[in-house]
């Protein structure tokens, strides 16, 4: 436990225009390592087509990548806080790539899954140190910070969902895992040579009551020993299961609905109901990860998950009863994943409050981990959908949303403030005892 109160002294340049610089290129980082995630749904049923190996064992390549790019974090985070950011992320670009190169070539499960691996090895040294750097980089906005880090990753799928499917469509789906693998592979890798950490602590702004900031640096192995960790953690895995869950089945959950063609037309624009929900979904999602994260630097971090989380339950339950309308489906999707996204940003933000800065990367990357916990429960998804139909599975969203909703507020609230509170009160009693007795 390292003691913060000491004054840090302003860092000039390297803190104004120069961290934003970094937060950027953070993002468009973010941006490359999207598609493994939210552009696979668009690869389940084309594979399925051409191997015929069932969507529950392909889906399962999507569980091992979101696994092995979560729980591979704070090893990842390791190595950032010893070499710095940038070796990091060049090892991530160029994993990233070979994955879906391999994808490209697979002819059998043992090959998919272990492109899965090699990718979740490689977004997950992306995301992980890019999360953390944008923590190191805004202590004074957190959450605006992480939410627009984690919107790199949210949103960045949006731009090329129609590229991606257009290519499927005509080329096949084995060039577009090609194509795409090179060309994000090879951004990635040259935007890391130009990222850094700050060589001195940013100060953070003066405590305020609804946002409590801890002035202490807790290392890892004392997060790991404080229950609050353990009851976020819990909250992350309630809430994230359900959104990869869409994430993975939006487009076999739009074939079964029989809406994945129609043509829907909203705001001018006229897409198929799959796409159109795809690309609105990941536009919602970049644009909610920031702004929850700021609306957490006004309100409070438990306030704002409560109206995320809240907001989330409901769209699951409208999807649970009207998502075989094409315009419901289309709508409802894309306002959930706007909700849904903000764990990205708020879970990190509200990690460096509760635990400080100085081990943020690989506090956050330990609380990350929750997202390959709830990945499991991705392929359960598919059987429970094929014995009770979606609408079950809706519906135990709604339980895990809602019950996480009432937590947010009712146990992580006033159990964050209390351990903030008591640890500093048991920091700064002996430095007064010292003073009186001198």
């Amino acid at each position: 436990m390292v003691s913060s109160t000491e004054a840090t002294p302003p860092v000039q340049a390297q803190s104004s225009s120069f961290r934003w610089i970094q937060l950027a290129m953070g993002i468009v980082c973010m941006a490359m390592i999207a598609n493994l995630q939210y552009g696979w749904t668009l690869f389940v049923d084309p594979i399925d087509a051409k191997y015929h190996w069932g969507r529950t064992a392909i889906q399962l390549a999507f569980t091992i990548f979101v696994v092995t790019e979560t729980w591979l974090v704070p090893v990842e985070a390791w190595f950032v806080d010893k070499y710095g950011p940038r070796v990091v992320i060049m090892f991530g670009g160029v994993m990233i790539s070979l994955a879906w190169i391999l994808n490209s070539y697979a002819d059998s499960l043992t090959l998919l899954y272990a492109a899965a691996v090699i990718g979740g090895i490689g977004a997950g040294a992306v995301y992980g140190t890019c999360v953390g750097n944008a923590l190191k980089w805004f202590p004074d906005r957190r959450g605006l910070a992480a939410g627009a880090t984690a919107a790199g990753f949210g949103a960045g799928a949006a731009l090329t969902v129609v590229p991606i499917a257009s290519m499927i469509a005509s080329s096949g789906y084995q060039s577009a895992f090609f194509t795409f693998g090179i060309g994000q592979g090879l951004i990635v890798f040259v935007l890391a040579i130009f990222l850094r950490p700050p060589t001195k602590a940013v100060p953070a702004r003066k405590k305020q009551l609804n946002l409590p900031q801890t002035k202490i640096d807790y290392t890892p192995p004392q997060v790991l020993r404080t229950p609050i960790f353990w009851i976020m953690y819990l909250v992350f895995v309630m809430v994230a299961s359900g959104g990869l869950m869409t994430a993975a089945q939006i487009a076999p959950i739009a074939h079964d609905f029989k809406i994945a063609n129609e043509p829907v037309t909203l705001a001018g624009f006229q897409m198929a109901a799959l796409t159109f929900a795809i690309s609105l979904d990941r536009i919602f999602d970049g644009f909610g990860r920031p702004v929850f994260g700021w609306i957490s630097d006004t309100i409070g971090r438990e306030h704002t998950m409560f109206i995320a989380f809240g907001t989330a339950a409901l769209m699951l339950l409208t999807l649970s009863t009207y998502g075989h309308y094409p315009l419901v489906f289309v709508l409802a999707t894309a306002v959930y994943f706007g909700v849904f996204g903000e764990i990205y940003s708020l879970f990190p933000a509200t990690s460096g409050d509760t635990f400080g800065s100085k081990y943020a990367t690989t506090n956050n990357g330990m609380l990350y981990t929750a997202k390959g916990t709830a990945s499991l429960l991705v392929p359960l998804a598919s059987l429970v959908s094929a014995k009770y139909g979606w609408q079950a599975v809706f519906v135990i969203g709604v339980g895990l949303n809602a019950t996480a909703a009432l937590m947010a507020l009712f146990v992580i609230k006033p159990l964050r403030r209390a351990f903030i509170l008591g640890k500093e009160a048991a920091t700064t009693e002996p430095a007064a005892q010292d003073v009186r007795t001198a």
